[in-house]
């Protein structure tokens, strides 16, 4: 490996360590997210269902799916638009099935740009790759 190239993902590493660090003390660490990969084309996160996550079902939280692909688009926004500030503008959720327990995965990508505009898909699977949900979101550039 090139010199540069080493020095550009040392760079990169540390800038991923101190978004991490700087978002466990966000809702995103409440929640228990965590990066499983993300560049500016895809992101992909996942959740480890804890009690706190379900509702009174005992089957997970809609608002957590929700809260999980706004957090996969709003990752993906980030990286994509790294030198803008982007806010979440309109979401759209569609809810499949249902989890109890187990691993959630999460899966975003960007499906159409404009000026100041920039809508995303999403999708959250169970750990078999069952579709629970999937929704769009628009976020604004501020």
């Amino acid at each position: 490996m090139r010199e540069d190239e080493a020095a550009r993902r040392a760079e990169e590493a540390e800038a991923w360590q101190r978004l991490a660090e700087r978002a466990e003390e966000t809702f995103w660490g409440r929640l228990g997210c965590k990066v499983v990969s993300a560049d500016g084309a895809k992101t992909t996160i996942s959740l480890n269902i804890e009690p706190s996550h379900l509702n009174m079902l005992g089957i997970v939280h809609g608002g957590v799916l929700m809260s999980m692909m706004d957090n996969a688009m709003g990752l993906l926004v980030m990286l994509a638009e790294s030198n803008e500030r982007t806010v979440t503008a309109n979401m759209n959720t569609h809810f499949l099935s249902s989890a109890r327990e187990g691993t959630l995965i999460c899966e975003a990508e960007t499906i159409h740009r404009t000026g100041r505009t920039i809508t995303l898909r999403a999708s959250v699977m169970d750990g078999d790759g069952k579709l629970l949900a999937w929704g769009s979101g628009a976020y604004r550039k501020i």
